[in-house]
């Protein structure tokens, strides 16, 4: 449950099209430090550019983010024209029911891609789903942010060993 399916360095590092050979047409993506670093307001023209990519091999990319500020993802996943779900509750269950739902998608359908072990993946581990791990994009600025990801080590660690390629 603490490891992922599938291990790279950042969300440019999953292939569309290996994700549609595995039946995925659904990708829920956490926002803050996977999709773009905290506090940055709207997607980025090669987020733009990766999530059109998705589109083009049927799989719709969802924002699937635990920011208690409700401006934020909606802000952000606007930008973007994809749906979303903020204070999400991760790593309950419930969101990612609620966008499969939502989505028309089964969970072998879906897959969520996010930096964080006890929240992202543990939270897709939970609810079925094909997870993707992704390194945080910055973690400066926050010194709690330090104390997680050093928790989450020996799990990224084991994760890397036991990964498949997608």
């Amino acid at each position: 449950m603490l490891t992922a399916h599938w291990t790279g360095n950042s969300i440019f590092d999953i292939e569309p099209a290996a994700l549609a050979r595995r039946g995925i047409k659904l990708l829920l993506a956490d926002l803050d430090n996977t999709l773009v670093p905290y506090g940055v307001p709207e997607p980025t023209s090669q987020v733009c550019a990766w999530s059109q990519a998705l589109a083009r091999e049927g799989i719709t990319l969802f924002v699937l983010s635990n920011n208690r500020h409700p401006d934020r993802p909606e802000r952000f996943s606007n930008a973007l024209g994809v749906p979303f779900i903020g204070h999400a509750g991760k790593p309950k269950p419930g969101s990612f029911y609620r966008a499969m739902e939502q989505m028309g998608c089964t969970p072998a359908q879906t897959a969520i891609v996010g930096d964080q072990i006890f929240t992202d993946i543990l939270g897709g581990s939970r609810a079925g789903v094909t997870t993707l791990l992704v390194e945080p994009i910055r973690l400066a600025g926050n010194p709690g942010r330090y104390l997680r990801y050093a928790a989450e080590w020996p799990f990224r660690l084991l994760t890397k060993r036991r990964a498949k390629p997608l």
